[in-house]
């Protein structure tokens, strides 16, 4: 997903590299372009295939388990190699063909190659090498359910945001190629909602057919940089974002116009400004260039206003699993108050509002919070209040201040959660807790913490992202009643 938006790949495991330690002399005689058989032993975190060349581990990209490859090396580091695959000499029985014919080129599609049924079982498999690097307390007694797929695992994400370039004089909208600024366009997308394809698409060929600048990294020059296409699955709108280099955006009316008259599910069409040279996607100004600054997605019964900047979940039949899941997990009472911490636009506290007696959460961008609160007020929830702050502050202040939560949902970045807001759920001693968890490594990493004061009653995977090496999971926890003791005496 992009690079900050789910294509992007995860970083290489330090069990991984430390595992075989290399015979310096071996080391020594490896070279970048040497040939070697290899058999392949498991997948790694970003789904490479892992081997063993004369006991020094090799990451091979798109090589599967059970398989025979002839690899040539790519990289040679101090304790692993990196290799591609010249030939299969022995072809896994799950392997297929990928859709997308740069499924191993970019982000994003990096398991297109693996039979989904196999895909969820690496997944499964993903959190229990997590569990074996790190070992909470009774990790080897985990309940580590079977992952929850999906039954179409294609023509899933409601957006896409892909980078404008030329090449070889003509428009092209796609992804860099993984740790470069080559960009592949991506004429079709088999993990994209159809209609944003089609209006990405559509958008690129006018671009052309205008001669609308696009921009030149190397020289910052040019206009059009990203373009932003998000679907609302419920109703069907489309908002369009043009980020460019200049508030300029030249034959602006010719688009509008064209978009109108031929793409008349696009309701919402904004402009972002984010000029020079920058890693980040997004500049500070957005406006408003025609059709209304929303777009409107329902989820269990919720109606949520998404401007062009606020998160949601990219995938909405996951995402109604997924809060499924924690809603069970968390079997709120009537007269329960719960802490939605990492909350963005307030999807999962909103949605547990109707259970609880009172629902605070906060989050780190003021815009995400002034969403949830204006989602609060737009479903009429009058028992939700969110803030704006980092966890690891808000919750001790709340602590501070009398506040007691009876349970807590805490669905942190990829980082995984603040030792300081480990401190404070273990402090306030909530008596549910659910950990929604996007990193397998770093929730591993938290349950060791988390482990001194909860027990862990089963970790459910769950498919938020196919054909990805992503995977995403539900922790339900216990508290534990000599804990609880414990905890009233601070």
């Amino acid at each position: 997903m992009p690079q900050s938006n789910h294509y992007s790949h995860q970083s290489r495991s330090h069990n991984d590299r430390r595992r075989q330690q290399p015979d310096e002399k071996v080391q020594a005689t490896v070279n970048i372009g040497q040939r070697f058989p290899l058999t392949i032993r498991r997948l790694g975190i970003n789904g490479e295939g892992i081997g063993y060349y004369k006991h020094v581990i090799t990451f091979v990209k798109g090589a599967l388990p059970e398989e025979v490859v002839v690899a040539e090396v790519t990289a040679v580091h101090p304790r692993y190699l990196e290799a591609k695959i010249r030939s299969i000499r022995k072809p896994s029985p799950d392997r297929v063909d990928p859709r997308d014919a740069y499924a191993g080129e970019v982000g994003g599609f990096e398991l297109e190659h693996l039979d989904y049924p196999a895909q969820l079982a690496f997944k499964q498999d993903l959190i229990r090498q997590a569990l074996e690097k790190y070992r909470p307390a009774g990790y080897r007694h985990y309940d580590v359910r079977p992952t929850i797929g999906m039954t179409n695992p294609y023509e899933y994400r409601n957006k896409a945001q892909f980078q404008v370039r030329l090449i070889d004089g003509h428009v092209a909208a796609g992804l860099y190629k993984e740790n470069s600024h080559d960009l592949v366009d991506l004429p079709t997308c088999s993990v994209q909602m159809p209609a944003t394809m089609t209006v990405m698409r559509q958008v690129v060929a006018w671009l052309e057919e205008l001669q609308v600048p696009i921009y030149d990294e190397e020289h910052n020059s040019g206009i059009v940089k990203t373009i932003v296409v998000r679907e609302a699955a419920a109703t069907g709108e489309i908002q369009l974002v043009f980020i460019t280099n200049t508030p300029k955006l030249p034959k602006k009316h010719q688009l509008l116009m064209k978009i109108a008259e031929k793409l008349p599910m696009v309701v919402s069409v904004m402009q972002n400004i984010n000029a020079g040279k920058t890693s980040l996607i997004w500049g500070d100004q957005t406006t408003l260039l025609a059709g209304k600054p929303t777009i409107t997605e329902e989820l269990d019964g919720l109606v949520f206003d998404l401007s062009a900047r606020a998160f949601f979940q990219l995938n909405p039949q996951q995402t109604k699993k997924l809060y499924r899941l924690a809603r069970e997990a968390l079997n709120l009472a009537p007269n329960e108050t719960l802490v939605d911490a990492y909350s963005g636009v307030g999807t999962i506290g909103l949605s547990l509002a109707d259970v609880a007696k009172e629902v605070r959460g906060m989050d780190t961008i003021p815009a995400a919070v002034a969403d949830a609160n204006a989602n609060a007020q737009r479903n009429q929830i009058t028992n939700a209040h969110y803030e704006v702050g980092e966890a690891e502050v808000l919750l001790p202040q709340w602590l501070a201040s009398g506040f007691a939560p009876d349970a807590m949902v805490v669905d942190p970045p990829r980082t995984g959660l603040d030792n300081v807001l480990i401190d404070a759920i273990l402090q306030s001693a909530p008596e549910k807790l659910v950990y929604i968890s996007c990193n397998p490594s770093t929730l591993a990493q938290d349950l060791q913490a988390l482990t001194r004061g909860y027990q862990v009653d089963y970790i459910q995977s769950i498919d938020m992202f196919p054909q990805t090496a992503r995977c995403e999971a539900v922790v339900r926890f216990t508290k534990r009643h000599k804990f609880a003791t414990h905890c009233q005496s601070y």
